[in-house]
C-alpha cells in the first residue's frame, strides 16, 4: 500500500499557502487529504493561516488574534504571487464546505501552541459537526493539553500528536492523550516507530516530505500518508 498524499497547507509548493486557490489545486492535482492551519479572530471567527501574525503570508500587520474577520477578510493572501493577487485568509467553514461533497480527508492543525486561545477545540469540533465531516477529519496541535481535550470532548473524531525530535515511545505517548495518530516530523520517522505504532492501532503521517528520496523513505517505512507540499509529483511518482 502507498502511503495516503496530504497537501501541506494545499499545494502551497505551487500556490500560496492556506488559501482556496492552494485547496481547489490539491484536489486538481490528485490529493487525498489536506492539511492546514486555524487560528481565532478577535470575534471568534476560526481562520485558515499558518502564523500568528499576519505579516509574513499577507498585506496585514500584527497579531490574527486582534483583528475581526471584518478587517481581514480584505487582506491579500497571495505571498507576492502574481497569478494569485487578491486571494485572501479563508473561514475554515470555507474549506469544509469545499471538501463536504467529496471523499478527502482533511486534517486541521490548531495553532494554539503560542496562543492559547481559550474554547478553540470545541469550536472548530462543533464546525466539524455541522457539516458531518467527524470520520474524514484529523484534529492535530503541537500543544498535546489540547490534543487531550480534544480526544476527551470528541472521541468519535480522530487526534493526533504534533511533534518535531524524537519522542521515545510515541505510540504509548499518543494512547496517554487519548490521541489514534502521530503526526512526527518526518527525520524522526523510523520504521521500527511505524511499526510499534501500527502494532499499537496508531497511524503515522509524517510532515513535509518534499523530496523523491524522502517519499520513498517514508514508503518504504509504511507510513500511513506523507504531508507534502506537491501532491502532484508524489501522485506521479506513485504511478
Amino acid at each position: 500500500m502507498y502511503p495516503l498524499i496530504y497537501a501541506h497547507r494545499g499545494a502551497s509548493g505551487h500556490a500560496p499557502e492556506n488559501t482556496m486557490a492552494a485547496f481547489r489545486l490539491a484536489l486538481e492535482e490528485g490529493a487525498e487529504g489536506l492539511e492546514l492551519d486555524v487560528q481565532l479572530t478577535a470575534d471568534r471567527q476560526v481562520v485558515v493561516i499558518h502564523d500568528e501574525t499576519l505579516d509574513r503570508t499577507t498585506d496585514g500587520t500584527g497579531p490574527v488574534y486582534s483583528r475581526t474577520w471584518e478587517e481581514l477578510r480584505g487582506l491579500d493572501a497571495s505571498f507576492g504571487q502574481e497569478a494569485y493577487m487578491g486571494e485572501g485568509i479563508p473561514l475554515l467553514a470555507q474549506v469544509l464546505e469545499l471538501l463536504a461533497p467529496t471523499q478527502l480527508e482533511l486534517n486541521i492543525e490548531l495553532k494554539n501552541g503560542i496562543v492559547p486561545y481559550e474554547g478553540m477545540e470545541e469550536l472548530v469540533v462543533r464546525m466539524v459537526r455541522q457539516y458531518g465531516m467527524e470520520k474524514r477529519i484529523v484534529l492535530s496541535s503541537f500543544n498535546h493539553y489540547s490534543v487531550a481535550r480534544l480526544a476527551a470532548m470528541a472521541p468519535d473524531i480522530e487526534s493526533a500528536v504534533l511533534y518535531a525530535e524524537g519522542l521515545y515511545r510515541p505510540w504509548e505517548y499518543a494512547a496517554f492523550v487519548g490521541a489514534r495518530s502521530l503526526h512526527p516530523h518526518y527525520l524522526a520517522v523510523t520504521p521500527e516507530i511505524v511499526m510499534n505504532a501500527h502494532m499499537a492501532g496508531v497511524k503515522v503521517r509524517p510532515w513535509t516530505v518534499n523530496s523523491d528520496e524522502d517519499y520513498r523513505r517514508m514508503a518504504a517505512a509504511g507510513v500511513d500518508a506523507v504531508i507534502t507540499n506537491y501532491p502532484c509529483k508524489f501522485k506521479a511518482l506513485r504511478g
